[in-house]
C-alpha cells in the first residue's frame, strides 16, 4: 500500500528525529520509516521508535536467502575444522579496544565489542579495533588576524578520545584526522574574534571556548574533546620591540613617580625633626653626640668635625671677653663700647 503522507527525517549531533503525517496508515509507516532511519543510524546505541510503530531504528537490514546461506556455511565450516579454526574464530580484544563487527558489509547487532576474546566467522565476518584512549596532538602553528588587526602565530594542544567505537567508524572515515582538521579550523575562527591583549590575558577562556566548539562538532564522530590549551603565542619582532619599548617607558615613569613621592616624604619628615629639634636645643646637642657616635664606629684613624662654639668658650681661654680685652689694648684710646672712629 502506497503511503498518502510524508516522512521528514532530520540528523541533529548524530541523532535522527522522524516525522511522520498521521494520514500514513500503519503498515506504510513503518515501511517508509526504515527506509529514512537506515540511511542515517544503523548504530545500537542510536534508538529512535516511530510512535505507533514499534520500530527500532537500530534494526539491521535482512541479510537476505544469499546472506543466510553464507553464514550457514561458515558456520559448517567451522565447525567441521574445529579446532584448526578456533585460530580464526577467535579474536583477542585489549581492555582499551573495542572491535567494531561487520558480517556481510552489515554492521552486527549489539555494538562494538570487547574487551576480552570475541567470535568471529570466517570469511563473512570482519572486525575493526577502535582505541578508547586518550589521544593528544599538537594543533600546528596557525598565522591568525586578530581583531585589532595584528598577526599572530598561535599553536594548542588537544586532548581527545573514542567514547563511541560504532559511530567513530560508521559515521566517518578517519576521526582523528577529521579532528585534527576541525581544530586548526576551530582555533583560527575562535581567535579571529580577539584582540591581542584578549589572546595574551584570557587563555583560559580561549581554551574553554575551543573546547565547547570542538566537542560539539565531533559529537557526530563518537570523538570526545576533553581538553584543550593554548601552548604558545608568537607575536612579531617589531612588535615584540614595541611592547618592550612600552612597558620600559611605563617602568621608568613608576621609578620617577615613586622616587618623587619619597623625596616629598623626606622632605616632609625632615621639615617636621628640624622643628621639634629648633624648640629644644639640647635635642640638637644630643643629635650632634650621636653623629660623633656613628662616626667612631666606622674604624676611622683621623676624625675632623666642628666643634659648637657654645663648648668652645668654656674650654678656650680666650672667647668673647677675650676678643673684647684684646681689642682694648690694641686702641688704648678708645672706649670699649665706643665703636671705631666716635
Amino acid at each position: 500500500m502506497a503511503a498518502n503522507g510524508t516522512v521528514e527525517s532530520l540528523v541533529t549531533n548524530g541523532k535522527v528525529t522522524v516525522k511522520y503525517n498521521a494520514n500514513i496508515e500503519p503498515d506504510d509507516c513503518r515501511d517508509v520509516t526504515k527506509d529514512a532511519c537506515r540511511h542515517h543510524c544503523r548504530e545500537a546505541h542510536c534508538v529512535n521508535k516511530a510512535t505507533d510503530t514499534g520500530f527500532s531504528a537500530g534494526e539491521p537490514e535482512p541479510l537476505g536467502l544469499c546472506g543466510y546461506v553464507l553464514v550457514l556455511l561458515a558456520y559448517i565450516m567451522a565447525i567441521a575444522t574445529f579446532p584448526i579454526s578456533l585460530c580464526f574464530c577467535i579474536k583477542v580484544v585489549q581492555e582499551y579496544e573495542r572491535a567494531v563487527i561487520f558480517r556481510l558489509g552489515q554492521l552486527v547487532p549489539g555494538g562494538a565489542k570487547g574487551p576480552g576474546l570475541i567470535f568471529m566467522l570466517p570469511c563473512v565476518e570482519t572486525h575493526r579495533n577502535v582505541d578508547m584512549r586518550t589521544v593528544t596532538f599538537d594543533v600546528p602553528p596557525q598565522e591568525i588576524l586578530s581583531k585589532d588587526s595584528v598577526t599572530v602565530a598561535v599553536d594548542a594542544v588537544v586532548y581527545y578520545r573514542v567514547q563511541n567505537a560504532t559511530i567513530s567508524v560508521t559515521n566517518v572515515e578517519n576521526a582523528q584526522r577529521s579532528t585534527r582538521l576541525l581544530a586548526a579550523t576551530t582555533l583560527r575562527n575562535v581567535l579571529g574574534t580577539k584582540t591581542l591583549g584578549e589572546i595574551l590575558t584570557e587563555r583560559e577562556n580561549i581554551s574553554h571556548q575551543m573546547q565547547t566548539a570542538l566537542d560539539e562538532a565531533t559529537d557526530a564522530w563518537g570523538v570526545k574533546v576533553e581538553r584543550v590549551e593554548v601552548k604558545d603565542v608568537r607575536l612579531p619582532v617589531q612588535l615584540q620591540r614595541a611592547m618592550a619599548a612600552e612597558a620600559e617607558a611605563t617602568r621608568e615613569a613608576r621609578a620617577k613617580v615613586i622616587a618623587a613621592e619619597g623625596e616629598k616624604n623626606a622632605s616632609r619628615a625632615l621639615k617636621e625633626a628640624s622643628e621639634v629639634i629648633s624648640e629644644s636645643p639640647a635635642a640638637l646637642q644630643l643629635r650632634y653626640l650621636q653623629t660623633l657616635n656613628a662616626i667612631s664606629a666606622e674604624k676611622n684613624s683621623t676624625i675632623i668635625f666642628p666643634l659648637p662654639v657654645d663648648l668652645l668658650r668654656g674650654i678656650l681661654p680666650f672667647g668673647s671677653n677675650g676678643n673684647h680685652h684684646m681689642n682694648a689694648g690694641q686702641n688704648p684710646g678708645s672706649h670699649a663700647d665706643t665703636p671705631p672712629g666716635v
